[in-house]
C-alpha cells in the first residue's frame, strides 16, 4: 500500500471513531439529563444550559478531529 493509502485510512478511522464517540457521549449525557429532570423538576432549566453547553463542546472536540484528518487528506503534510 502507498502511503497516500495509509492517509486515507487513518482520516477515515479519525472521522469514524470520533462520530462514533460524540454520539455516545451526547447520548450517555442526554439520557442522563433526562434522569436528572424527572428526579428535580426545579433544576431543569439549569441542567438544560449545561446539557447544551457540553454537548457543544462534544460536537467541538469531533470537529477538530475531523479538521485535522481534512489537514491529512488535502495538505498532505506526509508527502503522499
Amino acid at each position: 500500500m502507498t502511503t497516500a493509502a495509509f492517509v486515507a485510512l487513518a482520516c477515515a478511522f479519525i472521522i469514524g471513531l470520533g462520530a462514533i464517540g460524540a454520539c455516545i457521549g451526547i447520548a450517555i449525557m442526554g439520557g442522563k439529563y433526562l434522569e436528572a429532570s424527572a428526579r428535580q423538576p426545579e433544576l431543569m432549566n439549569a441542567l438544560q444550559t449545561k446539557m447544551f453547553l457540553l454537548a457543544g463542546l462534544i460536537d467541538a472536540a469531533f470537529l477538530i478531529g475531523v479538521g485535522i484528518a481534512m489537514l491529512f487528506a488535502f495538505a498532505s503534510p506526509f508527502g503522499a
